[in-house]
């Protein structure tokens, strides 16, 4: 069928590149984002899939906690975000986030918690390294990823250290692994219209290559479908590969769409939602540009479970997880669920003919899934 398919396309060369192992370049991915065959991208982004993980589709069991929705920020396409002293805002002490914690792996088995939160003047520095110690005194088995790029810089100014500072204070407390939120789009200029007051793309580089040399590794994001073009995707991809050749830290891809609901971006600027033509674009064309990141996420709480499963033959190996709690997603508008059970997840996997594989963000163990 491939070579069916790559006689009949204007790919070709594409095809080529990827049947004998050849890195795609820049142009290639504004080609293939541009390129209306997406049939030809689709089963070209299935056929490095099944080379690299077979019929293994990954999935976690883990918690989403927030510790606190206020924020100094104020990212445009944000609508989790309070301001200080703006109605709404929360701040949970942590006993509350021991006890949501405690819930969460006695009643749904989980393995992760997943910590994000907002850039809060109003707690104390170690409100944040203490949540993390409070995470780990609940089961110290548990694996702790927390806090993105953009909170890591900001403790380091607040307690004038520097990001690898702060980055060993919170291993030492038993930080596991990092997120990768705040990556946003790289381009400067379009960063100057959806999150101006947030650290540039060299910064959030530079956190994640310090945080991989402490032999921490992390996830890495974009946040597509507003006001960027397909050069803006490619660019910021290709950067992330960058530092992947350079440090080989980063464990997966997210690709995370834009939502329009509650938040000012759209108000403000020629802002739009994702459809799902791009959606798989970007999932396909990410697994055909990172020939150095193995896993890609199809984080179902952006695009819906349907199109998640469709993603599994679009290049996705990793559908997400359980995401018991999730609220930032939602807060912008996800219809998708709050969150899965194991078991809906699990059979979600089995009805599209994969095997399920239970993992934590390491991947460095796949536990039993019956």
């Amino acid at each position: 069928m491939i070579s069916l398919l790559k006689d009949s396309s204007e790919l070709k060369d594409i095809f080529e590149k990827i049947e004998t192992g050849q890195r795609l370049s820049f142009q290639d991915g504004v080609r293939l984002f541009k390129s209306r065959e997406l049939t030809a991208i689709g089963y070209l982004a299935n056929h490095v899939r099944e080379r690299i993980h077979g019929k293994k589709v990954f999935y976690n069991n883990y918690l989403n906690l927030n510790p606190t929705n206020v924020c100094e920020v104020a990212c445009l396409f944000c609508s989790f975000a309070k301001l200080p002293g703006e109605e709404g805002g929360y701040t949970m002490p942590h006993e509350e986030i021991r006890e949501k914690v405690r819930c969460a792996v006695e009643m749904n088995g989980i393995r992760e918690v997943h910590i994000v939160g907002g850039l809060n003047n109003a707690v104390p520095l170690d409100y944040y390294f203490d949540i993390v110690s409070t995470v780990k005194s609940v089961n110290r088995e548990l694996f702790v990823k927390a806090y993105t790029a953009v909170e890591i810089d900001y403790f380091a100014k607040r307690g004038q250290m520097s990001c690898k500072d702060v980055l060993v204070e919170l291993k030492n407390r038993g930080l596991d692994g990092l997120p990768g939120g705040g990556a946003e789009i790289f381009s400067e200029n379009i960063r100057k219209k959806i999150c101006i007051k947030k650290m540039g793309a060299r910064e959030w580089l530079d956190v994640h290559r310090a945080a991989h040399e402490l032999d921490i590794r992390s996830n890495c994001t974009m946040l597509y479908g507003h006001v960027e073009d397909v050069e803006d995707r490619v660019d910021h991809i290709l950067q992330l590969r960058k530092l992947q050749d350079e440090t080989g830290g980063f464990n997966s891809f997210i690709p995370l769409a834009y939502h329009d609901d509650n938040n000012p971006l759209a108000r403000y600027v020629e802002a739009r939602e994702t459809d799902g033509i791009t959606d798989l674009k970007v999932y396909a064309i990410s697994r055909l540009l990172f020939d150095n990141i193995f896993h890609i996420k199809g984080y179902w709480t952006t695009v819906g479970i349907k199109l998640a499963q469709v993603a599994l033959s679009f290049g996705v190996d990793d559908i997400g997880g359980t995401a018991f709690s999730e609220k930032i997603m939602h807060a912008a508008g996800a219809e998708s669920p709050v969150e899965l059970s194991r078991e809906e997840l699990v059979e979600l996997i089995k009805k599209n003919g994969f095997q399920p594989c239970e993992v934590v963000s390491s991947y460095d163990k796949i536990f039993s899934t019956q």
